[in-house]
């Protein structure tokens, strides 16, 4: 019994703790409801014969003239919340995952390199990363896409709009990883096993990526979680700048860009429903990532 607590330690905290389960729950289902958003969600808030004009600004289903066709309301173009919200969370998602993962590639080769081999490479990365941690994330992001709208030629630039969101956030989020990897290696390079594999002659690729990395994925777990949902309120809060994502492009962020056009219209449930759904899905995500973090490091209980 002690055997099966002790390795499934992280299996039995998670079954006492209401808060995480009630986590999972929420992320697991707003991510099966944006995975599956063409199937799940009533319209299409792409296609215009799905919707009219004259359902615009229908208030949620309990309130007065509310119907049941439209349980959460809809807009000013009569699109449905709820398949505007399952589509601007899958397009948010998309775009966080595909930024946290380009990060953790980027920050972990660069941490880790860092951490193997020392010397300039070292503190050539370090000077950059320490130079990034003084601008805020969201000043590199714009940064980024400023200069990528510059580069770009303009009949380009809407085509490639989800990609340079992406690379714009993921290039200032790779530091934590970078840091984190780089502190870890230096303590993995201390331990015999590494040791042994470095006088075997081993290729430092594969002391690196087969002996250290499996080895310090606890702490980078931790951070993808986090970063995850750091790249999507970094989305949301460029495209509610006006800065990210177009209007056609129903993203949590622009959603809640054109509610704030209605605050005091009387029109509240166009700002406040997605902002609700976009605060459960951070939330969910940064419970998780403290989960996993006790887990990891048990003296942090």
């Amino acid at each position: 019994m002690r055997e099966f607590i002790k390795r499934y330690e992280g299996l039995w905290l998670f079954t006492r703790s209401p808060a995480v389960i009630l986590a999972a729950i929420v992320a697991l289902t707003i991510l099966i409801g944006a995975a599956f958003a063409p199937w799940i969600a009533p319209l299409d808030p792409y296609d215009l014969a799905s919707f009219s004009l004259m359902d615009g600004l229908l208030p949620p289903m309990w309130e007065e003239f509310g119907t049941s066709r439209f349980p959460l309301g809809t807009d000013d173009q009569g699109r449905d919340m709820i398949s505007s919200i399952l589509y601007g969370a899958r397009l948010s998602l998309i775009i966080g995952i595909s930024a946290m993962a380009i990060a953790t590639v980027l920050g972990v080769g660069l941490g880790l390199a860092a951490g193997y081999f020392g010397g300039r490479f070292d503190a050539i990365v370090m000077r950059i990363a320490d130079i990034q941690l003084a601008l805020p994330a969201i000043l590199t992001a714009l940064l980024i896409d400023g200069i990528a709208r510059g580069v770009l030629p303009t009949d380009m630039q809407q085509s490639l709009r989800v990609t340079v969101l992406t690379l714009a956030i993921a290039l200032s989020l790779w530091v934590n990883f970078a840091r984190t990897a780089r502190a870890s290696t230096f303590v993995q390079m201390n331990k015999e096993y590494v040791q042994a594999a470095v006088m075997q002659g081993q290729h430092p690729l594969r002391v690196m990526f087969v002996h250290i990395l499996p080895n310090i994925l606890g702490p980078l777990l931790v951070i993808m979680t986090v970063d995850l949902a750091s790249a999507i309120l970094l989305e949301a809060t460029l495209s509610f700048l006006g800065i990210g994502l177009p209007a056609d492009s129903p993203s949590l962020g622009t959603l809640i860009r054109i509610g704030m056009q209605f605050l005091f219209s009387g029109e509240w449930w166009i700002l406040w429903v997605p902002t609700l759904f976009l605060v459960a899905l951070v939330i969910s995500i940064n419970v998780l990532g403290d989960f996993l973090r006790d887990v990891f490091n048990p003296r942090l209980r």
